[in-house]
């Protein structure tokens, strides 16, 4: 490994937030050739869906024209690749769509994303799928090659620098769980905070109110909003959502 590559990899593990941590990856995959990427991420899986959209963390660098097609469309679910990633770890070219296509294992709505993408300019490349650490998760990042550029010339660089990309894109995926991420409209105030952090410490009502000088209706009222912004039932499933996002015990900058 280089010098740079190290260099690069101490600032991906220093990163402090998401923006930092994926502005620094995009600009190194994009000096390998890979210059759009979409990483999607969720905890909450089913055994037959990939869950609530809302609780999907994505992050790419694809324009807005192509997010608001394959994501915004919901294309993604009828993706090929993305039924590569949820059946498979590892890392796998996309030339592996083409051995589908041929064998009869491509239905017509994963043929109709495959067009779409080729309408986009999203031809070659590789997808990297993270093993998961439990039923519930999932995480894959996809790596579009440069516009212009085949894929076997984008094989070509895998066989030179894939197993540093693996690597690189691994501690991405590894310090991505480790920082605060809040989903469109579920983001929790200090207070609401506070009062699912003192939950989880198993402290009562009455415990928390008086430690955070309220009442317990104002407590009951900060963790009902709580509930309401992380779309959940329950105290218990706010507390476990928030922590799954690293709201909770954040390190105020």
């Amino acid at each position: 490994m280089l010098s740079n590559d190290v260099e690069l990899l101490l600032n991906l593990t220093n990163a402090a937030s998401i923006e930092t941590l994926w502005s620094n990856h995009c600009e190194r995959m994009a000096g390998y050739g890979f210059d759009r990427l979409i990483f999607g991420f969720t905890r909450f899986r089913g055994e037959t869906s990939l869950g609530d959209p809302n609780d999907f963390l994505i992050l790419s660098n694809h324009d807005k024209a192509y997010l608001d097609r394959f994501i915004g469309d919901e294309h993604y679910r009828t993706a090929p690749m993305v039924r590569w990633a949820l059946e498979n770890d590892g890392a796998v070219g996309w030339s592996v769509m083409a051995e589908m296509l041929a064998k009869g294992e491509m239905s017509e709505a994963e043929q109709r994303v495959v067009a779409l993408n080729q309408e986009m300019g999203v031809t070659a490349g590789y997808t990297i799928s993270f093993r998961s650490v439990s039923k519930r998760t999932k995480g894959a990042i996809a790596l579009t090659a440069k516009p212009g550029m085949t894929q076997a010339e984008a094989d070509e660089i895998w066989r030179e620098h894939g197993e540093v990309i693996v690597l690189m894109n691994n501690i991405i995926y590894l310090k991505v769980l480790t920082l605060p991420y809040t989903p469109p409209n579920q983001s929790l105030t200090k207070r609401q905070r506070e009062a699912l952090e003192w939950v989880g410490d198993g402290k009562t009502m009455q415990d928390i109110a008086a430690i955070m000088g309220l009442t317990q209706a104002t407590i009951e009222k900060h963790l009902r909003l709580a509930r309401e912004a992380l779309n959940v039932e329950t105290t218990a499933q706010a507390v476990m959502k928030a922590a799954f996002q690293n709201q909770m015990f954040v390190v105020e900058s």
